[in-house]
């Protein structure tokens, strides 16, 4: 099946700016004021082509999400896999776009034709439905940020990276695992680099999630109710901090069990746990055949931030981190 026609840019002007001077100006103001180095190394860090960002409206989380792109090495990449969850339909297995472009307010994205043939090809792949491609904002909100950092890195247009844009679904363990092996080809090849799309805890009613320590141990979670009085321990945002802080130790350990342990006994509401699951699974895959170079194939996290500071059971906030991993 060839790749026909061009995604829209769906969420510009609400969740982004749609005015290209506009966002142009707003992005190169979130990455100016990211440092210029990061654990001692300069930015982009050499060799880091795997970035962990979130994708919520860019008022809340563009600051944060500039310190993966900021990190981020294109030098040498081809193309582009952008990897994010389905908020717009239920979604098992991975599927993939099929669409032929993706519109942003600063220029277009090529989808890579090939790379999509082949992963079709596997077997292993849904299709993308057009309607459900529209209307998910995981995969966009990243494409203007990747464009700004193509367009930093590239000369010309003619050398632009292509994307290859995959929803994650709702996967278990073991799936992911399978998903990362199918992956593991494509992260060995030195001109391909990878966005994974994910905030972190989404706590409040409206999300179903109000997990609070009393005590400050997070291993005695307590679920807030509507009409619990606003407690008089620790500050919930410390306790929604931990939370978070034991889903990034997770991920930064390398081990893919253990990120899904984690989120079994936390239920941290991470939304793109199964794409940062899928790239964990090839990251581990090829740490263990190059057991020797320390330093590679696990997530570093250089940023974290939250959209409110909840204090009381009515508030509600998302939390953004960002990550990087050099392969």
């Amino acid at each position: 099946m060839k790749q026909k026609g061009t995604r829209e840019a769906s969420h510009a002007y609400s969740w982004y700016d749609g005015d290209p001077d506009a966002l142009s100006s707003q992005l190169d103001g979130f990455l100016n004021d990211v440092p210029d180095s990061i654990n001692g190394s300069g930015l982009p860090i050499p060799g880091a082509k795997v970035v962990i960002a979130p994708h919520a409206g860019y008022s809340y989380s563009g600051p944060c999400a500039a310190w993966a792109y900021k990190a981020l090495d294109l030098s040498k990449a081809k193309r582009v896999f952008v990897l994010g969850p389905s908020h717009t339909y239920y979604l098992r297995g991975c599927a993939l776009t099929k669409f032929a472009k993706y519109e942003t307010p600063l220029g277009e994205l090529t989808v890579d034709e090939d790379v999509i043939q082949e992963l079709r090809g596997t077997g292993k792949f849904q299709d993308i439905p057009n309607r459900g491609d529209v209307d998910e904002h995981s995969l966009e909100m990243h494409l203007p940020y990747l464009y700004k950092r193509i367009a930093q890195t590239f000369a010309s247009e003619a050398e632009y990276p292509t994307i290859v844009p995959i929803l994650v679904g709702d996967n278990k363990g073991p799936e992911e695992k399978e998903f990362g092996k199918l992956l593991v080809p494509y992260m060995k090849d030195p001109e391909n680099a990878f966005v994974v799309s994910s905030d972190f805890c989404h706590w409040g009613l409206r999300f179903s999630y109000t997990a609070y320590a009393p005590d400050g141990q997070v291993e005695q979670l307590q679920h807030l109710r509507r009409s619990t009085p606003k407690p008089t321990g620790p500050p919930i945002h410390e306790t929604i901090k931990q939370v978070d802080q034991l889903a990034m130790d997770a991920v930064a350990s390398g081990d893919h069990d253990k990120f899904v342990d984690n989120l079994s006994h936390t239920k941290n509401t991470v939304c793109g746990r199964h794409p940062i699951g899928v790239v964990m699974a090839a990251l581990e895959e090829l740490a263990k055949e190059k057991p020797e170079e320390e330093g590679k194939y696990r997530f570093k996290f250089v940023q974290y931030q939250r959209s409110s500071l909840v204090e009381d059971v009515s508030d509600s906030s998302v939390s953004y981190a960002s990550a990087y991993a050099i392969i």
